[in-house]
């Protein structure tokens, strides 16, 4: 595999990559395929983690310098797993991309030197002086592999994931066209400040540090959504009604009101700083909510994993006891309460889910055979449950919101067309002409990479609340 732009200055006439095997790689984010890579370019051993068709344009891509110290042992020092964690995510969400792991660790200079730059780093010096002192440049990484491991999975064309714009001039250099920056921002903490601060001031990165704005004295677009998360805390912390949590609705569509192409698949359409957007809300409540429908789908973790928070507690309608007992959000760190009626709970799964960590939950069904969403919200109240998340699905949404059930919604529209499965489902009140469309009051719109968020709370309107049964 030859790039055919690829200039041979420092004497290196090799410029191939050979991939030697390839393996199912199942993760909390989803299921990848871990390419092994040798390179004849640097002698090294390179890795690409992939998900779903990389031939083509507009790929999602992060190109993640090795970094022991980050990736593995969570260092501080650096944002670096925080951004190896935060692309895995988005790149999961997206359905498809690579992230390629390259094996040159401190930014080239092999982990013996970088340990030593951090001992003179802790005398004084910034990350860039403490290169220099050692002898080394500030940055000595190279780009070659990656691009010969991106034409080898037939690339043509990135969305990359970087702060660093050297990196796409890097790629551009060797032939592979950057259409889109899509920036990765973490907190700072005490230990990585002086290191993101340095890297911003002297090597381009575009960083925006907490309590900074962009160098234009705007706000961070990534982050566009910070007044209205706050905003969504006070309601939820001023709420009164006792015998039920506050609920969310947030759920992404298309500009056609599609969730995805068809039922019962999943198809990402939203923007990575939706994504972390999302992560953010989930942080921001007690509990979170989706039908088995979405289980099956989608097998979601609803875990926090983009922004620092605890995660909500999961909360599953399925009232014929279908979630599977490998499900992702079995395993998570809040076990999963399992909301079903007694003749779901008939089935021979509930011994099989309990044992796998879920709290199984018995409550009246309505007139439909389903689980009584009204009764739901009122059990969560009497286990403490303040706020609660709803993320879908289409079912269950509709549901919601025929009902009155929702106080607020956080809606993110995708700019894409997907003629597919509609959020709004037809119902029995619809069908008779009962069903009153509901509003949203004092909507804010926020931008977010492309993506429209609309926020807003629906009118006070409560259905009454009932009890589970035992």
């Amino acid at each position: 595999m030859q790039l055919p732009s690829l200039k041979t200055e420092n004497a290196k006439p090799k410029t191939a990559v050979k991939r030697t095997v390839t393996a199912r790689i199942p993760t909390a984010d989803g299921v990848f395929c871990l390419h092994h890579f040798r390179s004849e370019w640097d002698d090294k051993n390179h890795l690409a983690l992939v998900i779903g068709d990389t031939e083509g344009e507009d790929l999602l891509v992060r190109i993640h310098s090795e970094c022991f110290t980050g990736d593995v042992l969570g260092s501080q020092r650096c944002d670096c797993g925080e951004q190896l964690t935060q692309a895995i995510a988005a790149i999961a969400a997206e359905g498809r991309g690579a992230l390629i792991y390259l094996r040159q660790e401190g930014r080239g200079i092999g982990l013996e030197e970088k340990l030593r730059a951090y001992n003179l780093q802790d005398e004084g010096y910034d990350t860039v002086d403490a290169n220099l002192l050692l002898g080394h440049q500030a940055d000595e990484r190279d780009y070659t592999a990656a691009a010969l491991i991106l034409q080898a999975l037939s690339v043509r064309s990135v969305r990359l994931l970087t702060n660093n714009p050297a990196k796409i001039e890097g790629l551009a250099a060797l032939g592979i066209a950057v259409q889109e920056r899509i920036p990765l921002q973490t907190p700072s903490n005490p230990e990585s400040r002086a290191y993101l601060e340095a890297k911003a001031a002297r090597m381009r990165h575009i960083i925006q540090l907490n309590g900074q704005s962009q160098p234009d004295g705007q706000p961070d677009p990534a982050e566009g959504y910070r007044p209205q998360l706050e905003g969504l805390r006070a309601r939820m912390e001023g709420h009164s009604h006792v015998c039920a949590p506050f609920v969310t609705l947030s759920y992404a569509q298309s500009l056609d009101g599609c969730l995805t192409t068809r039922q019962g698949t999943s198809y990402p359409i939203s923007a990575p700083a939706s994504l972390t957007m999302t992560h953010s809300l989930r942080a921001a409540h007690s509990a979170i909510l989706v039908g088995i429908g979405t289980v099956l789908a989608d097998d979601p973790a609803l875990t926090v994993r983009l922004v620092p928070g605890d995660s909500p507690r999961p909360v599953v309608v399925d009232s014929h006891l279908r979630t599977p007992p490998n499900a992702r959000l079995l395993a998570g760190p809040q076990a999963a309460w399992i909301a079903t009626t007694a003749a779901g709970a008939e089935s021979p799964r509930r011994q099989v889910l309990a044992e796998a960590g879920a709290r199984i939950v018995v409550l009246p069904a309505d007139g439909s055979g389903r689980v009584d969403l009204a009764a739901l919200l009122g059990w969560l109240g009497s286990e403490g449950i303040r706020s609660l998340m709803v993320e879908g699905g289409a079912r269950i949404l509709t549901e919601f919101l025929e009902r009155g059930l929702a106080n607020f919604a956080v809606i993110t529209i995708a700019p894409v067309f997907l003629g597919g499965y509609q959020l709004i489902q037809s119902t029995r009140a619809m069908e008779e002409g009962r069903f009153v469309a509901p509003r949203l009051h004092n909507v804010q719109q926020v931008q977010l990479m492309g993506d429209t968020v609309l926020w807003g709370e629906f009118e006070k309107k409560m259905a009454s609340n009932g009890r589970p049964s035992t």
